[in-house]
């Protein structure tokens, strides 16, 4: 025989308990990765969306690819329309508008930006 029976005897007693116990790391590390990753995520796809959708002629919006120009048309819910330069219009579609700057709001110059991390 190659088993004694004491290693035998204890193989076989698996209680509910110590099957608890050896989940629960598991279901510690989902709850942790919901609060630090996915929640946040959710946060920022809600956020960007509701950004997408309020966007009016007249803005200044930022592309991802680093577009800068003012909205001069929405054309229909997936596109807008917006001018780069005097007399060049670009068609975006929303989902790829990644900032957009109220009507009046400049773009902030190099040393008003020293300023304001000096000022801190």
């Amino acid at each position: 025989m190659l088993i004694t029976p004491a290693y035998a005897q204890a193989a076989a007693g698996g209680d509910a308990n110590s099957m608890l116990m050896s989940l629960l790391p598991f279901a510690l590390i989902f709850v942790i990765m919901y609060f630090l990753i996915l929640r946040p995520q959710q946060k920022k796809i809600k956020d960007h969306q509701e950004l997408v959708k309020n966007i009016r002629r007249g803005d200044t919006v930022v592309t991802s690819g680093g577009l800068v120009g003012k909205v001069t048309q929405v054309v229909d819910d997936d596109q807008i329309e917006f001018e780069i330069s005097d007399g060049v219009r670009v068609r975006q579609m929303r989902q790829m508008i990644s900032g957009v700057r109220a009507k009046g709001e400049p773009a902030k110059e190099k040393s008003e930006a020293k300023d304001e991390t000096s000022a801190s």
